[in-house]
């Protein structure tokens, strides 16, 4: 598929989202005047094709109401199917966007997702497949010869730019999470698997920061952050169920968060920033990484 012809896909979708509804005569003067028609209108028959092929590539639907003769995205209602293309979408749009900044390349710089243009591909092709994945793995906290998993792949997560696959470890019977720059040597198995009717995905990490999983309870985390601070916690909330009280001289967060090693390393990376309120287990683990840090740099 040409890169033009994949931009058009996107600019229809994106022009159709951000008006709600849209007639055909509206969609069409737009179009007329985007880069993209050399001032020429977009055949009826054009655009039938395009609107399937936007279908079978990104699941979405656009939709005429025969009444009005308005297009619309219909979306299905689900929130993590709706995210998930979203993502798609502007991952799409920022390749078309970076590959016509190649003049300027040595003035573009990027951080690197480790191993997602390795591994990522055959990862969901065994999700789909329901096969379990043969891999060899090298964690952080072991040295030496990388143990060997046999996993039936869940789901996929991404964050703070690594790709991780979660699922059932068949030897041990134990649903794990494994880092995709970690593995090596990953293939695909005959053997089939079906996920357990009672997993929730959409759950697993619900009431946790990032990736680590925890069977402890969940608690209401309040932290209090100056003014400054604040503004970056509403651009990009720490967590889905973030909610601010705002006081003259600071803001209070609020979390409804398990404990987790990782989500105690994000709060000690703001330093002063960030005071956590509440629970006081959470504090007492941050003022116990505090003093290590400070003994460290004593000894």
């Amino acid at each position: 598929m040409s890169k033009n012809l994949f931009s058009r896909y996107i600019w229809i979708i994106d022009t159709i989202r951000r008006h709600g509804t849209i007639t055909r005569e509206e969609l069409n003067r737009l179009w007329i005047r985007s880069s993209f028609s050399d001032g020429e209108p977009l055949p009826r028959r054009t655009f039938y094709n395009y609107r399937n092929a936007i279908e079978e590539l990104f699941k979405i639907n656009i939709e005429c109401n025969t009444s009005t003769f308005e297009y619309s995205i219909n979306d299905g209602g689900d929130a993590h199917t709706e995210s998930v293309t979203d993502w798609m979408l502007n991952t799409a749009s920022m390749s078309n966007v970076l590959t016509d900044a190649r003049d300027v390349a040595d003035r573009v710089f990027l951080e690197d997702v480790p191993s997602s243009r390795h591994y990522l591909s055959p990862i969901i092709s065994a999700m789909k497949e329901f096969k379990a994945l043969n891999f060899n793995y090298s964690p952080y906290s072991r040295t030496g010869t990388p143990k060997g998993v046999v996993l039936e792949p869940y789901f996929l997560k991404i964050f703070k730019l690594r790709w991780y696959v979660t699922g059932r470890n068949v030897k041990e019977d134990v649903i794990k999470t494994y880092a995709l720059d970690r593995m090596t040597d990953v293939t695909l198995s005959t053997e089939t698997f079906e996920i357990p009717a009672g997993f929730d995905a959409e759950a697993y990490f619900r009431d946790s920061f990032g990736i680590v999983f925890s069977h402890g309870e969940t608690k209401k985390v309040s932290i209090r952050t100056d003014p400054r601070q604040a503004k970056y916690f509403r651009a990009l909330p720490l967590h889905h169920s973030q909610s601010e009280m705002i006081h003259d001289q600071y803001s209070i967060f609020n979390y409804n968060l398990r404990l987790t090693p990782d989500f105690v390393q994000e709060l000690l990376s703001y330093g002063p920033k960030v005071t956590v309120l509440a629970p006081p287990e959470l504090r007492a683990m941050m003022i116990s990484n505090l003093n290590e840090a400070i003994e460290n740099y004593r000894q």
